[in-house]
């Protein structure tokens, strides 16, 4: 009992391990890899034209209308609620899946589905919340890795069990103390007088105390503490988000990461929700044995090892780190072409798990940098709009290129396309990062000739 005691006092290993056992939970899916064969099987009987130019395009067009008042919903609500409804909608998306017959019940399906997606704000929004800042890459590695590991563990569990595992789970999580916006004049004021939060990309002038709470943590916490539903709040909630939107973007390199992070995601997303329509293209399910829940699984296993890795990696990413996006965005484009051109199902497989690998690496370091030089309400708010913006270019490239009243192309020129679009984000990052590695390296000659000490990683303070 001592124990439990000392681990909820921890400040951070409490709310991250059950956060990372509801990850877990929440993403063992085992019908996921297997949906699409599915649908078009003998169970459901839906032609993979629909499947592929109607059904697929609602869960982006739901995920799409769903994603801004969930956010702004998580907020008021002070995040566990909304990550209880989204374990409660993973129960009802089984029941649907495995019990309700027809088009019309696959199509509720899909909208059921974009309301689980868009409550995964909650999920990376909760934990900087409630830990402190030092923790922030620690945590931001565990949950990517459990929800790697999740998904993987999924391939070999009923969905019915995980998901009200993961329904109940969440009561277990710690209810934060304030919220980021429904805060009231005190927090107005308190947030006017921050000043020079980004003076430097990678330091923070955090005033911690002992215990890794920052005075201005303390501050925000007694200003949302009270009246946080009130009519005062909700007024005073706009001029929070302004004030937070003009600080999360008022960095040079903050928005390069942040762009990185909408236009990749838009593409990765793409992707997984249209690759068992190429499996299946290259050797169809309805004749052959399948592998796609070992794909998956396998997937998940590099993802969430590569995941974790970030943990350990220490680089200077003020300096490589659009470099470095620039690079593996190229591994996917190459990834993505062999996905589209290979007639082997096994090269197919395999460059799908290069393809996911990469992307995890990638995405979880940059969710650490843009969260670890901001504040908790920026942070929030910067997921928020990042993912928003990433929707919504998953939604023009559906409307345009997926759905059945516009182009409506095949699968095989989808791909095409997706590689190309990924060529296209690898070009202007390595175009970027060699910009930003050379005026980094001329900065540090410059600072060791005038005898001054690196005072350790900086990220710029170039504003627009």
């Amino acid at each position: 009992m001592g124990y439990w005691a000392k681990l909820k006092s921890s400040g951070w290993a409490y709310p991250t391990i059950v956060l990372s056992v509801y990850g877990f939970l929440a993403n063992c899916r085992v019908a996921e890899p297997f949906l699409t064969p599915y649908l078009i099987g003998p169970n459901k009987n839906i032609s993979e034209e629909v499947v592929t130019n109607y059904l697929f395009p609602v869960w982006t067009y739901s995920y799409l209308a769903f994603l801004f008042p969930v956010f702004l919903l998580t907020d008021f609500l002070k995040y566990k609620p909304v990550i209880m409804v989204q374990g409660l909608f993973l129960v009802s998306n089984y029941l649907l899946l495995s019990f309700a017959p027809g088009l019309p019940a696959m199509t509720f399906l899909q909208v059921n589905f974009g309301i689980v997606t868009s409550t995964e704000v909650a999920y990376f929004s909760y934990i900087y919340s409630v830990i402190p800042l030092k923790s922030y890459q620690k945590a931001t590695s565990y949950l990517r890795s459990a929800m790697l590991t999740g998904y993987t563990f999924g391939a070999s569990l009923g969905q019915m069990l995980v998901s009200i595992g993961a329904f109940l789970v969440s009561f277990w999580l710690p209810m934060p103390k304030r919220t980021m916006f429904f805060k009231g004049e005190e927090a107005v004021g308190s947030l006017s007088q921050k000043k020079g939060s980004l003076k430097n990309y990678g330091q923070r002038d955090s005033g911690e105390d002992k215990d890794g709470e920052s005075l201005e943590d303390k501050k925000m916490e007694h200003a949302g503490g009270a009246g946080w539903c009130s009519r005062e709040s909700v007024i005073t909630a706009g001029p929070l988000l302004w004030k937070s939107f003009k600080e999360s973007y008022s960095s040079r390199h903050l928005v390069y990461w942040s762009l990185w992070w909408a236009l990749a995601t838009a593409g990765y997303m793409q992707i997984f929700n249209y690759i068992q329509l190429k499996w299946d293209h290259i050797k169809p399910s309805a004749t052959s044995s399948v592998y796609n829940g070992a794909v998956e699984a396998v997937s998940s296993v590099f993802g969430a090892a590569a995941a974790f890795s970030v943990s350990f990696i220490r680089v200077t990413w003020a300096r490589w780190g659009e470099l470095t996006l620039g690079f593996f965005s190229a591994v996917c484009s190459g990834a993505v072409y062999l996905m589209a051109f290979t007639s082997s199902i096994w090269a197919c497989y395999a460059a799908y798990v290069l393809f996911k690998s990469c992307y995890m690496f990638l995405i979880t370091i940059t969710i650490f940098q843009i969260a670890s030089n901001l504040s908790m309400e920026c942070y929030a708010l910067t997921f928020g709009i990042n993912t928003f913006i990433a929707l919504l270019l998953q939604t023009i490239v559906t409307v345009i290129v997926v759905d059945e009243t516009a182009l409506g192309l095949d699968i095989v020129t989808q791909f095409i396309i997706y590689g190309s679009y990924y060529a296209a984000i690898s070009v202007l990052f390595l175009i970027r990062g060699t910009y930003t590695a050379s005026v980094r390296q001329r900065s540090v000659d410059q600072t060791e000739t005038r005898g001054k000490e690196s005072g350790g990683e900086v990220i710029s303070t170039e504003r627009f």
